[in-house]
């Protein structure tokens, strides 16, 4: 039997992106049973260390993140920051070792930010109930279609941010490879070994690497959750009015 043959992916049943996007899934789990169990074994009374103190600092420090951004209340949703942000950060990484980004196929990023417009009109509903959907005929109901148009606009500006970055960069770094590959070709035309067409490349490309890969992954990852964070909370600022309420003298 032909394995080579048999192990080849269609790529009209199933993608790179896709199989690496399962494979990021995957790792993010192990993980994050590792790290359950790791903190479920240690020992309340010692102080912490090593991976442990690391993980617990982390974790403080995101917790404060989202108390700060959006309020006390919402501290379990540091949960979603952690999976989603991880996430979308592997994904841009992954490009430096060559493997397929998957937010460079417009369903990856569609797909997560489908999750945080769900959530954000989830959260808007339990908090208003009915009311939830008087949004869509205010000031007057003859504008329904284009609050109903505009209702989409978070979950577009989420997917597209990510997938523009993500494909901008692809598309350049292509292009990049592409051009170091033919001038090395032609600078050492007359040594015949295939180093000669990738020898440019690893002078040029790591700086690239680390901008489109490492830092924009960095920027485009914090927008994500800084903007989720923002619409999820402002959906139900009933603590924000009791806290500033609490601050009035009796």
């Amino acid at each position: 039997m032909d394995w080579s043959q048999a192990l080849r992916f269609d790529e009209s049943i199933i993608s790179g992106e896709l199989i690496i996007s399962l494979l990021i899934l995957l790792a993010i789990s192990i993980f994050a049973i590792v790290v359950h169990f790791k903190f479920k074994h240690a020992d309340p009374e010692k102080p912490e260390k090593g991976f442990v103190l690391v993980l617990a600092c982390l974790v403080e420090k995101l917790e404060s993140f989202v108390i700060d951004n959006m309020g006390r209340k919402w501290r379990p949703f540091t949960g979603y920051v952690m999976a989603v942000g991880a996430y979308i950060f592997i994904c841009f990484i992954v490009g430096i070792s060559g493997l397929p980004n998957p937010l460079v196929s417009l369903a990856f990023p569609l797909s997560i930010g489908l999750i945080s417009f769900l959530m954000i009109h989830i959260t808007a509903a339990k908090a208003n109930k009915l009311g939830y959907f008087k949004r869509y005929i205010e000031p007057i109901p003859v504008l329904l279609p284009i609050n109903l148009l505009s209702m989409w606009a978070p979950l577009l500006s989420l997917s597209l941010r990510l997938f523009g970055n993500a494909l901008a960069g692809y598309c350049l770094m292509s292009i990049v490879y592409y051009f170091t590959e033919q001038l090395s070709a032609l600078i050492f035309q007359f040594i015949n070994s295939g180093v000669n067409q990738i020898f440019v490349s690893w002078i040029i490309t790591p700086a690239l690497h680390a901008y489109f890969d490492v830092f924009s992954g960095a920027i485009q990852t914090m927008v994500f959750v800084i903007l989720t964070m923002i619409w999820v909370s402002q959906e139900d600022p009933e603590e924000e009015v009791e806290e500033q309420s609490s601050l009035i003298p009796a």
